[in-house]
This record gives C-alpha cells, sequence and structure tokens, in this order.
C-alpha cells in the first residue's frame, strides 16, 4: 500500500486508485475523473497527458490537470491552457478546540440543488451536481434555506478533503465556515483518515485554516484547460 505521504503528492490519483475507483476513466497511464463528477485529471508521466486529454476534452468542454510539479503536455491542436492556479495543499496538525453553536446536517440528495446552485453563486466554474457523490456534504440552514456548506471531495483509505466551503454572501461574518470545517474536520478524523485541503496561494482564508490547525504542507497546481 502507498503511505500517505506519497499519496498526498498525487492526491488525483490515489483517489481514482482507491476511494473513488468506479468514477474513475482511464486510459494509458492517465486518470480522470468522470467528466459528469468532477473535471480533474492526474498523472506521473506527462508524455502521455496530450492524447488522452484530446480524447477527454470531447465530452467535457475543460478541465484540470492537478500536479505537485509536473507540467502536463497537451495537444496544442485541440486543447489550450486556459490559465494555471498556483494552489497549495494543507495538512491538519491538531484541530483547535472550536465551539459548535449552530445545527450542523449532514445533507442528503435532497440538497443536491441547493448545493449546487450556492456554489456556484459563491464559486463559480468548476463544481458539478454529481460532484456530490464524492463524499459527505454538512451545512447550515437559516430561514427554511442552505445557507453555508463544507464538503468533502478527493479520498483514499487515507486521506479525506474538505472542499466546497461556502457561505451564502447574506450570511457571512458569522462564524459558519469556521464550524463546519470543524464539524468536518472531526467527522473525518472518526474513521481515521488524514483531513487535507487544498487552496489558492494568497487565500485570505489560509490564516482561518492556520487557526483551526491545518499546516501548509506544498505547492498543489491546477492546470485548467479548455477545448479549441
Amino acid at each position: 500500500m502507498v503511505n500517505l505521504e506519497d499519496q498526498l503528492k498525487n492526491p488525483v490519483w490515489y483517489s481514482l486508485k482507491e476511494t473513488h475507483k468506479k468514477l474513475a476513466v482511464v486510459s494509458d497511464g492517465v486518470q480522470f475523473y468522470h467528466h459528469e463528477v468532477c473535471p480533474f485529471g492526474a498523472f506521473f508521466d506527462e508524455t502521455k497527458t496530450a492524447e488522452v486529454s484530446s480524447e477527454y476534452v470531447k465530452k467535457s468542454d475543460s478541465f484540470f490537470f492537478v500536479s505537485e510539479n509536473q507540467t502536463p503536455i497537451i495537444d496544442k491542436n485541440n486543447v489550450v491552457l486556459d490559465r494555471k492556479i498556483d494552489g497549495c495543499q494543507m495538512v491538519l496538525n491538531q484541530l483547535s478546540d472550536v465551539e459548535i453553536t449552530e445545527d450542523i446536517v449532514l445533507l442528503d440528495e435532497s440538497y443536491i440543488e441547493e448545493i449546487y446552485n450556492l456554489v456556484w453563486l459563491v464559486m463559480p466554474g468548476y463544481y458539478k451536481k454529481r460532484t456530490f457523490e464524492m463524499g459527505n456534504y454538512y451545512g447550515i440552514i437559516k430561514d427554511d434555506k442552505l445557507v453555508a456548506i463544507a464538503g468533502q471531495r478527493m479520498q483514499t483509505d487515507l486521506f479525506i478533503e474538505v472542499s466546497a466551503v461556502v457561505t451564502h454572501p447574506n450570511y457571512t461574518r458569522k462564524g459558519f465556515a469556521k464550524q463546519l470545517i470543524a464539524h468536518n474536520t472531526k467527522e473525518i478524523l472518526k474513521v481515521n483518515k488524514q483531513p487535507i485541503l487544498h487552496t489558492n496561494k494568497g487565500n485570505l482564508a489560509i490564516p482561518l485554516y492556520q487557526k483551526l490547525g491545518y499546516e501548509l504542507t506544498r505547492d498543489m497546481n491546477w492546470w485548467l484547460f479548455h477545448k479549441i
């Protein structure tokens, strides 16, 4: 079994090898999530990425290759680089003591539309309705509507990623994100897995993650491509 440190160097790859194997599209040394679930791909050998990505883009208008330090190769006749997002990985060291004052709900399939709409309101561009299949989602409900969530995305037998941490603009500055991240982290620890998360370098939320006990560990870059 691949150890945790090696898995964290290529989290998309190992998620698709283990927990999310049923969601994988595999071809010649490159792995993608099913295009209806999540637009992420991973590789070890960048010389394999051009041909496979040219096929994948026939079903998905855009996609990401996620890599710590490798640069994917593409066929410029079929695919073009939109932008490279300089990201970073954070790993929980020790969870800080956070008072949970809100009623946090494990969201079932009846919330799929609300989750989708809330994510696209706050962070448009990547979340798909079937992303819900990747892990548990927790939410806070106010005024009979879902106003804040924190979900789980990439995961293996050793780690689970906290993701889709969003709050409706009318309900910010109430500590909802902090409580949701803490609750989600505790749920991950209950199943004896390592909580991690990914974000953009310079994200204003990084100090919050650090206060909760997460530490910056490595770069994790997101190469966004779209078809021509």
